[in-house]
């Protein structure tokens, strides 16, 4: 088989393929397994190695293993690395399965086949990487073990290749590391230690040869004695002062080796163990690591000391780790992390938190953990530490661990000792002796990141926790923010521990700040513990209690109580007077009233009414006053809800009205917690609210109250709009300019707006030039007509009183322009705060729709919402001004106009709802955007829902399938309401500018059939009489889309259908009449209507109507002759889909024979190029013309003159054009279009250039 493939190959004329043993016809898949193992797709090459394996192992044939090998053997030299890997893998597989192979042979066979003694230059690259792959095969082949002489020959060739390190880097060095991890005790001592005599030795020279030397030292001790080592490297251990120059030396070559790689080269791990192993990790830590590797600038070898100190975090004991993460190779880590946070720095601390995550997921040890977390709290910054206070490595602490932990952050936060800490500074705090940080500010800074980093513990629900450490931060928190010790007691834990520096009135805001950032956590909190009783808590979703069901809110506010009482011990930093302390007594009493009769029947009133009283409660250490103000109304509100005698009552506001100004009046302050607990509250008292409640959340949101509120400039813009949409209505009326009109105006607006602002700062300019003049001439220092010399010079003190009266008009001019910005500056941020009010406001408005979606009050909420959308898409495009007007914009769609549940009492509002309607459709046709547009029609398509009312009694979101319940319209006056769409209907199709769409009456007629069937008619007539071809298209699928509903169908006879698509097909005949695609519009609208036509043919056909359709044929017919229907191809495809239901099919071109006859045609005009003079033309002229493709007369003849040369030459033209002439008819199909196109160029070409000779 060889020698016939041999000389196949050789030989240069190429015989018939012989194939005697019949191997290739076989089975041609065989072969397909060798390609597929050189393919990139990793997926692709295990699956062919293991059909190969496969198919061999069915076989048994000798001649398909040896070509298996000797194929595979070949390809571990291959160009591409995938390929290479591949074959690797395919012969590691071979020779692990059949054992009958010799290793040692194959050894030899891939020695001889990339020798590289005998290898060319370019493909030495080539003959280095099949060597190393076929060892690699041998290898992971599990066989090598078992004949120790080829082990031999493998780590020989390893050390022959370690010369080509440029191609093959430290492979081969890594690949004897993996044999002796692979290799016996015995077969190392006998066989191979001689082998490696010289790399051992020269271990402390390369990092491969230190790993090699390592590893044999880690696999077998009992050979690698201390004598052994004193004579392979002149020292009984490998870690001393001898020697650490020389490991620092190789530590660096390695950092520098894996610089793009970001990993830990395995010999500095290594060398870590084996310094646990001799007892000198501390020399190595300090001599290697900090004085080895950080004396280099930042870099490769800061990085992999860093590595080096996540990794040997499980290795290392707790004394070693507090040595370790004290160190300063955690200083250096910190100078770093400060460093990293410029832009386009690498950043090192994810890989650093990976290393710890994974120490504290696999360390079961509280001590260890506790050592870890406290080294990396103690490395700070002036006082501040470095790792973030919110740092997630916290997830994966043992509970024991995580109490010590807490413990330790509040001694530290009672008596900071930052002479502890691993402190540091930059390079530039250094130098800059002004940012030096006093003591007492760093211990601020310390104090302000342990309450955040409490905070977080309690907030991060993904730390397990208990109910006391929660208890106890909270407790913790709140007392150092509202109470000073005045004597410790044993009945307060938090007065034993004193404060070895008193707490200053920032930080003190800011732990005030971070407990109400905890409540809102804790109000938020599911119940801690695992007991079934906890499980079932959780399953009701029941947030901010206790196991025992009490609210966290709750017990602080009792801790407050008790710390209150105690006077002699505590003193409150807020001072309460009597009135105030009163207040909070008759707090606590009132929840406790209201938690008895909550035990007895639970309301969702009595909670909301104990979430508000411990909530402004637990205000009174903030703002004493609003607070007491707050609980006496809400006092008075709840006895007024729980009084029997209401007309005691009857002249002040319901209780539920109180609770809203009272939730409106917290929705004020910028606080999480209290957003939350409003919204809580308010979802409770939902229920009872009243129009006059409502009236107050919609007040707030009123686009108008803010005009009539904002002063002159808002007075302005009120103004200009009142003008604009005056302008606007005229616009409509006359059914023209409108749009441009309106964009002009509103421009006009802005220039208008911008010349005041200009025209202010002018007059303001002129005030005070004038100012200036004033006195500069009363001082006598600005020449006029009346001075008879301009030379007059003026004397000190003339000089000094006028320049105290220029500083002084300046200076009153900056305090003018100042003032102004101030002003300006405080706007802004009121318009801010208000927006973002509004946008809680929101919050209440979302709720009660989901609650009570089927109240009557709901009916209230569509206008002011519409109008609060309208205005934002008038005003500003801030992005809070966008994130307001995409909430009221989704709250409308979803929670009010896609409402499961809507408003079904409406006795006695019929007419009231038919105005809305009515008013809604009316606003939608005088509106310029179509956006807004939709959300007033979408309204009214709500409103009528309402007045239909249920048509169905199970599920009323169902669309209806009986006549009988399509025909139910509930309390709709359909007669008013069709009267009302009508003319919304022919608003749209007559007027040029309107914001109403087809989409919007779409989905009418879809959710009304009743409606569809009165209003269809327009939407036919409309087909022709549109006022453009948009609003002809629109009707089309207007059409269609109504004939497409089962409903119509349902709802009209048979004898209606038939008229219905006989006006249809009359109005399509008409429309196709005299039509010409000049436009993308007109091709819209004709793509439409054939989609109608095609539907309305087959409904015809296959229900057999009595419609005739001859007409609507005919025309369609000479729209095929004229042509004008066929410009585009989906314009085309819509026409011969028409036509093919009338039985013409479309007709089949034959494009080749065309192309063939435009090219004959053009190659009489392609000859001529070019201007020639008069000479060439006369010899020329009685020469035959040779035509593309077509062969010259048998009888060619040369003028007298010509030469010999020049006849070879013609003879050659003619060749070349007759080849290319054949190549164009191959290819005519693919050059038509081009051809075609540059025939055209050359006509135009032709005629320019006529019409300019004439």
């Amino acid at each position: 088989m060889q020698t016939n493939m041999g000389e196949i190959e050789d030989s240069t004329v190429r015989p018939k393929v012989t194939d005697a043993k019949g191997i290739l016809k076989q089975n041609r898949q065989f072969l397909d397994y060798f390609w597929d193992i050189a393919k990139p797709q990793r997926e692709i090459r295990l699956k062919a190695i293991e059909d190969l394996i496969e198919h061999l192992q069915k076989s048994e044939k000798t001649d398909e293993l040896n070509y298996s090998l000797k194929r595979l053997v070949e390809g571990l030299s291959h160009t591409r690395e995938d390929a290479r890997s591949g074959f690797s893998v395919a012969l590691a597989q071979l020779l692990s399965v059949f054992k009958e192979i010799s290793l040692k042979s194959t050894l030899d066979s891939i020695k001889e086949t990339h020798k590289l003694s005998t290898a060319q230059k370019k493909l030495l690259r080539n003959a280095a990487f099949g060597n190393f792959f076929g060892v690699l095969a041998l290898s992971q082949s599990t066989r090598l073990h078992e004949e120790p002489q080829v082990m031999l020959e493998c780590v020989q060739l390893l050390q022959s290749l370690s010369k080509y390190g440029e191609h093959l880097k430290d492979l081969p060095r890594k690949t004897m590391v993996d044999i002796l991890s692979e290799t016996s005790e015995e077969v190392f001592k006998e066989v191979l230690l001689s082998a490696l005599q010289s790399d051992l030795t020269s271990a402390l020279n390369t990092p491969e040869q230190l790993e090699l030397l390592l590893v044999a030292m880690q696999k077998f001790p009992s050979v690698l004695k201390p004598k052994k080592l004193k004579k392979l490297l002149g020292t009984k251990a490998v870690i001393n002062e001898e020697n650490m120059p020389k490991l620092v030396e190789v530590l660096k070559m390695a950092a520098r080796s894996v610089k793009k790689e970001n990993i830990l080269p395995p010999v500095a791990l290594d060398l870590l163990q084996v310094s646990l192993q001799e007892d000198n990790f501390e020399m190595f830590w300090n001599e290697a690591i900090i004085e080895g590797m950080l004396s280099e600038i930042p870099g490769p070898t800061h990085y992999v000391s860093f590595r080096l100190l996540g990794a040997s975090l499980p290795l290392l004991s707790v004394p070693q780790l507090e040595y370790v993460l004290s160190s300063d190779v955690m200083r250096y880590y910190g100078q770093h992390m400060l460093s990293a946070q410029l832009a386009k720095r690498f950043k090192f601390s994810p890989e650093m938190d990976q290393y710890v995550s994974e120490f504290m997921q696999g360390c079961s040890d509280a001590d260890k953990q506790l050592a870890v977390v406290l080294g990396f709290t103690q490395l700070t910054n002036q006082g501040y530490p470095v790792v973030s206070s919110s740092w997630k490595v916290l997830e994966y602490m043992n509970l024991s661990a995580l109490q010590q932990y807490v413990d330790w952050l509040m001694d530290a936060f009672c008596k900071p000792q930052l002479e502890k800490c691993l402190d540091f500074s930059t390079r530039r705090q250094k130098g800059n002796q002004e940012s030096a940080v006093e003591s007492d500010s760093c211990v601020s800074r310390f104090r302000k990141w342990i309450i955040s980093r409490l905070t977080f513990i309690v907030e991060n629900h993904q730390i397990k926790k208990q109910e006391d450490l929660v208890m106890k931060i909270a407790r913790f928190i709140f007392f150092h923010a509202t109470f000073d010790v005045k004597k410790p007691t044993p009945e307060i834990p938090e007065t034993m521990q004193a404060l070895s520096v008193p707490i200053d009135q920032e930080t003190r805001a800011i732990i005030l700040s971070a407990f109400y950032c905890l409540l809102q956590a804790l109000n938020s909190m599911a119940v801690l513990g695992d007991s079934p009783e906890v499980e079932k808590l959780n399953s009701k979703r029941i947030l901010g209690v206790k196991a025992d069901g009490s609210m966290w809110i709750y017990c602080l506010v009792q801790y407050a109580t008790m710390l209150l009482d105690q006077s002699k011990y505590v003193q409150s930093i807020q001072y309460l007077s009597l009135e105030q302390k009163q207040g909070w007594d008759s707090m606590q009493e009132s929840v406790e009233a209201l938690m008895k009769k909550a035990k007895k029947s639970s309301s969702p009133r009595h909670t909301a009414f104990q979430h508000l009283f411990l909530l402004i409660g637990i205000q009174m250490f903030k703002a004493p006053d609003d607070s007491l103000e707050l609980l006496n109304d809400l006092r008075t509100c709840m006895e007024k809800s729980k009084s029997k005698k209401k007309k005691a009552y009857a002249e002040e506001p319901h209780w539920v009205e109180v609770i809203v100004e009272i939730l409106l009046s917290l929705l004020s302050q910028p606080s999480r917690l209290v957003r939350s607990v409003c919204k809580a509250v308010f979802s409770r008292i939902c229920a009872h609210l009243t129009q006059e409640a409502l009236s107050f959340i919609l007040n707030v949101l009123d686009p108008n109250k803010d005009e009539e509120e904002s002063g002159v400039m808002v007075t302005d813009e009120k103004e200009k709009k009142r003008k604009l949409t005056e302008k606007e209505e005229l616009n409509e009326e006359e059914d023209g300019e409108g749009g441009e009109e309106d964009s002009d105006s509103s421009s006009d607006d802005d220039d208008d707006d911008e010349d005041e602002d200009e025209a202010m700062e002018e007059g303001a300019s002129q005030n005070f030039r004038l100012d200036l003049m004033k006195v500069l001439q009363g001082q006598k220092a600005l020449a006029t007509e009346e001075d008879g010399s301009d030379e007059e010079e003026m004397d000190d003190e003339a000089m000094m009183k006028l320049d105290g009266s220029l500083s002084a008009l300046f200076l009153e001019q900056k305090k003018r322009i100042q003032a102004k910005k101030n002003e300006k500056d405080k706007m802004r941020k009121e318009k801010v705060l208000v927006r973002d009010f509004k946008i809680k406001v929101l919050d209440m408005v979302e709720v009660f729709l989901s609650k009570q979606g089927s109240s009557a009050l709901v009916l209230g909420i569509v206008e002011p919402l519409l109008s609060v959308i309208e205005k934002g898409m008038r005003s500003e495009t801030s992005q809070q001004e966008q994130d307001f007007l995409r909430k009221a914009a989704d709250i409308f769609q979803i929670r009010l106009c896609r409402a499961k549940y809507y408003c079904r009492e409406i006795d006695g509002r019929e007419a009231e709802l038919h105005e809305m309607l009515e008013r809604l459709i009316g606003r939608a046709e005088k509106l310029t955007d179509s956006s807004v547009a939709l959300y007033y029609f979408s309204a009214a398509v709500y409103v009528l829902k309402v007045l239909r009312g249920v048509v169905r009694e199970q599920d009323s979101a169902n669309a209806p399938t009986t006549t009988s319940e399509l025909t139910i319209m509930g309390k709709v006056d359909v007669e008013r309401v069709t009267t009302c769409f009508k003319k919304a209907l022919t608003s749209f199709m007559t007027k040029r500018n309107t914001p109403l769409t087809g989409a919007m009456f779409i989905d009418l007629f879809s959710r009304f059939p009743v409606l569809c069937v009165n209003l269809l008619d327009i939407a036919v007539e409309n087909i022709t009489n549109g006022v453009r071809e948009h609003q002809q298209g629109q009707a089309c699928l207007i059409v269609l889309r109504a004939l497409q509903s089962k409903d119509l169908k349902n709802l009209m006879s048979d004898a209606q259908r038939t008229e219905l698509h006989q006006k249809v097909v009359d109005q399509l005949a008409k429309s196709f009449e005299d039509v010409d695609c000049k436009n993308k519009t007109v091709h819209e609208k004709m793509v439409k209507a054939l989609e109608l036509c095609q539907h309305l043919v087959r409904n015809v056909q296959n229900q057999k109507m009595q419609v005739n359709l001859d007409l609507l044929q005919k025309v369609l017919k000479s729209k095929n002759a004229e042509g004008s229907l066929l410009r585009s191809g989906q314009l085309k495809d819509m026409y011969w889909n028409v036509m093919r239901l009338f039985g013409i099919l479309k007709p089949k071109v034959e494009k080749v024979k065309k192309v063939l006859e435009a090219e004959q045609t053009e190659e009489p005009t392609k000859k001529k190029k070019g201007f020639l003079p008069e000479t060439k033309k006369r010899k020329n002229r009685k020469k035959p013309t040779v035509l593309e493709g077509k062969e010259m007369p048998t009888s060619t003849e040369t003028p007298e003159g010509a030469s010999g040369e020049e006849g070879k030459k013609k003879k050659k033209n003619k060749k070349r054009k007759h080849q290319e002439g054949e190549g164009e008819e191959e290819k005519a199909t693919k050059k038509a279009k081009t051809e075609q196109q540059q025939e055209k160029k050359k006509k135009k070409k032709k005629k320019g250039g006529q019409q300019g000779n004439n």
